[in-house]
């Protein structure tokens, strides 16, 4: 390998941090314009599904449903939930939040395929927050991920969690969550 070439200007490790320049202290207040993918299975909640995307929609973000197939599922009230992606072509990378909304079934089902426990645990290491039914535990259990490791994660029901989840959505990522990535 060659020798490498000095620099021009000498570089300086005697500056301190700039607030000004700071990404986590000067991030956006909104989550417009941003994405979530919501992972679905059949027999999902179709209400809390329609509740989470106008929420999603209000703050002015967009929501795409990723599903085990990409023709879609039946929710549990017998309605057609069209998805966007199938799971081994939606990863959780794509979405700046994911949501997780299975069934019970559907949940452990899923808890078998190696891209849907990657969506969970990739989601978790890549500071996202997540947003789940209480059906999905088996998942995160099999992706390795603790429901009540962090603030991050956020339970929802057709009643609660939403408006939390979407507000939290606000910060873009959870960085407390880093240090336990950094080695």
């Amino acid at each position: 390998m060659p020798e490498p070439a000095d620099p021009a200007v000498p570089t300086r490790d005697d500056l301190e941090p700039s607030p000004a320049l700071s990404i986590i202290e000067n991030g956006p207040d909104s989550f417009a314009g941003r994405k979530v993918g919501v992972l679905v299975s059949a027999g999902c909640d179709a209400v809390l599904l329609k509740k989470l995307q106008a929420a999603i929609e209000k703050e002015g973000a967009t929501m795409e449903v990723i599903a085990p197939k990409i023709c879609g599922v039946e929710a549990a009230d017998g309605s057609w939930v069209e998805a966007r992606h199938m799971i081994d072509g939606g990863p959780s990378v794509l979405f700046d939040a994911v949501a997780v909304l299975l069934s019970e079934d559907g949940a452990e089902r899923l808890s078998h395929e190696a891209a849907a426990r990657d969506f969970v645990a990739d989601a978790f290491a890549h500071l996202k927050f997540i947003a789940f039914a209480p059906a999905s535990f088996p998942l995160f259990v099999k992706a390795g991920v603790a429901i009540d490791a962090d603030e991050g994660l956020i339970p929802l029901d057709a009643k609660e969690g939403i408006d939390d989840f979407v507000t939290s959505c606000r910060k873009l990522r959870l960085w407390a969550r880093e240090p336990a990535f950094k080695v």
